[in-house]
């Protein structure tokens, strides 16, 4: 196969790649993004069709990854030296390919019946994994607030491995707004409220899970149907003051899909 290879970091080439790999505004300027790894990559290919570019280190890949880089040898591909691969992977261990994508716009339906909302979630790899589980759950769509991090960043890919291909997510949402216009019981997520377990969950739900340290906002609260709560067990060692954001929402979504969905 042939390809480009690039040595300086002043190459414009280069230079794009690393502004998208470490600027979100670049992301939604360009509506690209960077796929770290074979997994991604073929999720990609087989919902959207073949990527923009491969990159690819100097030295020897993965088997799997020479193998995608073979049948993708049509693909414009460019080779970087390893450490300016590594620049633009989000893990420490380079997985020996990255692709160039146009970031998917997947329409979300009119009425939807589950839905997962996200306030402020601050850690990419936590929101990936979030978008995970929703997409795992059978969730319709994930509304995420203007403060939440990047849903495209290389790091929420990572995490979310290929769910954000498959789950139409609307970034930058007034979450009161989407709130007071859902047609069925929202749920905010609190260390205090009614038990996650008393609720009837089988018609169209709604859940609201806030930022890692502070929580929701009280106007989110205030703009759901019911706050309610995870139950936990004390021990006569004490009690854990609260789940992360991650665990709280796989517990709600799961317990929906549960209620619905297993006889």
């Amino acid at each position: 196969m042939s390809f480009k290879h690039i040595v300086s970091r002043d190459n414009p080439v280069f230079k794009q790649l690393k502004k998208l790999a470490d600027n979100s505004r670049e992301r939604r300027s360009e509506s690209r993004t960077l796929l770290d790894g074979v997994h991604l990559i073929e999720c990609y290919i087989a919902a959207f069709g073949e990527p923009e570019l491969v990159i690819i280190p100097e030295g020897q890949s993965s088997v799997e990854a020479t193998g995608l880089i073979q049948a993708l040898e049509h693909v414009s591909t460019i080779m970087l030296p390893t450490l300016m691969f590594a620049e633009l992977t989000p893990v420490a261990s380079a997985t020996g390919i990255l692709a160039l994508v146009k970031i998917p716009e997947l329409e979300k339906s009119e009425a939807p019946m589950f839905v997962l909302m996200l306030e402020d979630i601050q850690d990419p790899g936590n929101l990936g994994s979030m978008v995970r589980t929703a997409a795992a759950a059978g969730v319709d769509v994930v509304y995420l607030s203007s403060g939440c991090t990047d849903a495209w960043s290389p790091k929420a890919l990572r995490g979310g491995q290929g769910a954000q291909f498959v789950l139409p997510i609307i970034e930058r949402a007034n979450l009161v707004n989407e709130l007071q216009n859902f047609n069925g019981n929202s749920y905010a997520t609190s260390m205090q409220g009614e038990s996650l377990y008393a609720q009837e969950l089988t018609q169209a739900t709604a859940f609201v899970i806030g930022n890692e340290g502070k929580g929701l906002r009280n106007q989110t609260i205030a703009a759901a149907t019911k706050c309610i709560t995870i139950p936990m067990v004390e021990s006569k060692f004490g009690s854990v003051e609260s789940l992360n954001a991650g665990a709280a929402a796989a517990v709600c979504l799961f317990e929906r899909m549960r209620q619905t969905f297993v006889k």
